[in-house]
């Protein structure tokens, strides 16, 4: 049998960042951490923290942190005054988490611990053990989960009339693609690539800024610096109000989502997986 005292020892120093900080929070000595970390690695014969700084988990000792959250998720589930709250540490694609996402999190009494990835990746997560749900475009279900689509999540290729002016004078082509910059969020992020391939007819490589946030990628479109796919929802607003037009009329990009949530966890995390299906049906395309 695991010992969840050490367990509760390795999740505080892996969202902490160090040993120091999960004594204080504990409420015991940096020493008593120490031993309670030792002990567990020697009868596991696994390294679970790698020392730092940051002090951070190994692959096994991330999924021990999920375990424990899983398991403190449960008794809640069954006793709602236990304290600390539990923790729930979910998938999330930046996207999601920036429009319809948040208004779903209020339904479960956790702390959540969200991990934000691409979300075509997302689901890499979850596969790893790392996390107990996750939003996805993969429809393919992780062995021992099961999958809800939830919707699309329209994007439009969006620049200012200014850019517009500046690099597409001659319209969207292969060539002005190649020239004018694009936003990207991240290297993960194929957003761009797949809509240009879909305007030009051909793979290409586009040169571009990297802002890894969903509210300052939008910003940093409405400020001029390049184009960039914004979910309708969010672009709604500068559309109105002209500060953005669409690269070219109608051509959208559709991106599907899934709920992927682990078996074992879909009973405890069933409230909360009837709010994101509701809010999805209200926000997403179907």
């Amino acid at each position: 049998m695991l010992d969840y005292a050490a367990l509760a020892a390795l999740s505080e120093i892996i969202r902490r960042g160090s040993f120091d900080a999960a004594a204080a929070a504990l409420g015991v000595t940096p020493s008593a951490v120490s031993q309670r970390i030792k002990g567990l690695e020697e009868r596991l014969g696994r390294v679970l923290i790698h020392r730092g700084p940051p002090a951070r988990g190994t692959e096994t000792g991330l999924r021990l942190m999920q375990h424990l959250d899983q398991v403190r998720l449960l008794e809640q589930r069954l006793d709602t005054s236990l304290h600390p709250p539990a923790v729930l540490r979910l998938a999330v694609n930046a996207d999601s988490l920036a429009t319809w996402f948040p208004a779903a999190m209020a339904t479960l009494p956790v702390l959540y611990d969200l991990v934000l990835d691409d979300q075509d990746h997302a689901r890499d997560w979850l596969r790893q053990g790392q996390v107990s749900a996750a939003i996805s475009s993969d429809p393919q279900p992780v062995p021992g989960c099961d999958v809800l689509a939830l919707g699309s999540m329209r994007y439009l290729a969006l620049a200012t009339p200014d850019f517009l002016a500046r690099h597409f004078a001659a319209g969207v082509t292969a060539a002005s693609l190649r020239a004018a910059p694009a936003i990207i969020f991240n290297a993960k992020d194929a957003l761009q690539s797949q809509w240009a391939q879909m305007a030009a007819g051909e793979r290409l490589h586009l040169p571009g800024h990297r802002i890894p946030a969903s509210e300052p990628f939008a910003r940093a479109v409405e400020l001029g610096l390049g184009w960039g796919m914004i979910p309708e929802s969010m672009a709604a607003p500068a559309l109105r109000q002209g500060l953005l037009q669409p690269l070219v009329p109608d051509l959208a990009l559709d991106v599907a989502l899934y709920w992927h949530v682990q078996r074992a966890m879909a009973p405890a995390l069933a409230p909360l997986t009837a709010a994101i299906r509701k809010r999805a049906a209200a926000e997403l395309r179907p």
